[in-house]
């Protein structure tokens, strides 16, 4: 399938010029640009050989529109800002941790990177399936978004050139993981969370069945799993 680069409100043309640049340096040819700047010329002289990136980029005014259209099965967000094990929606994995697990051979996945300077919401993040970061010095831990893009870029890359046995794997879909999704949100629901912690919960699932790649198999055995939780729970509430 398809590995998309997702550039969220790029305020700046010549920064997607160069992000087209490093894309094609690392094979990937879907650019698709989320309520961007306008584009001008040096947003083409700066994408060098890769001017027909630029010129082939899709435009979205939101990120679910993208998702929904391009029926995406894992999204993965990028930050510079990582949050310690309470901050749930901003526990990352290394680039390197998520080249290792990474298949795109059997699913659509999104590449998303944020607004120069200020990246990616909380809200946007909350989104995502897997958030990665790169462990950088604590003088200066912010990267320019193309020096991060190359280097999230060379880790899928390196990883993705050698014949693993997980080839043929039944990759959950889309539509799978948004049900998975939605049992364990039903779940929650009856178990009289405050309502800040049920969203937390949900944070959570989401980014451990993100960050396991799960397949179609192991995403139906756990939905019937859950199904059979929920309903125990219903009956019990009946009693």
């Amino acid at each position: 399938m398809t590995i998309y680069t997702v550039f969220v409100e790029p305020k700046t043309s010549g920064n997607i010029g160069f992000l087209a640049r490093c894309m094609k340096n690392f094979g990937l040819k879907e650019l698709i640009l989320i309520k961007p700047c306008e584009l001008k010329d040096d947003a083409y002289y700066q994408a060098m050989h890769a001017k027909e990136l630029v010129e082939n980029a899709q435009i979205y005014e939101t990120i679910d529109e993208f998702i929904e259209d391009k029926q995406i099965t894992q999204t993965i967000a990028t930050t510079g800002t990582p949050g310690g094990s309470y901050n749930i929606p901003r526990i990352p994995i290394t680039a390197s941790q998520m080249g290792e697990k990474i298949n795109p051979e059997n699913q659509n996945i999104a590449l998303l990177f944020g607004r120069e300077g200020d990246g990616l919401s909380n809200e946007e993040l909350e989104k995502c399936d897997t958030l990665v970061t790169i462990p950088t010095s604590e003088e200066y831990p912010i990267m320019n978004i193309t020096h991060a893009a190359s280097i999230i870029f060379y880790e899928i890359y390196k990883n993705t050139q050698k014949t693993y046995p997980i080839d043929d794997m039944d990759i959950a879909d889309y539509e799978d993981k948004q049900v998975l999704n939605q049992t364990i949100d039903e779940i929650t629901q009856k178990l009289d969370y405050p309502d800040y912690k049920q969203k937390q919960v949900n944070i959570l699932a989401k980014r451990i069945i993100g960050r396991a790649f799960i397949t179609g198999r192991e995403l139906r055995t756990m939905r019937g799993l859950l199904n059979r939780i929920n309903k125990r729970i219903e009956n019990k509430q009946e009693e």
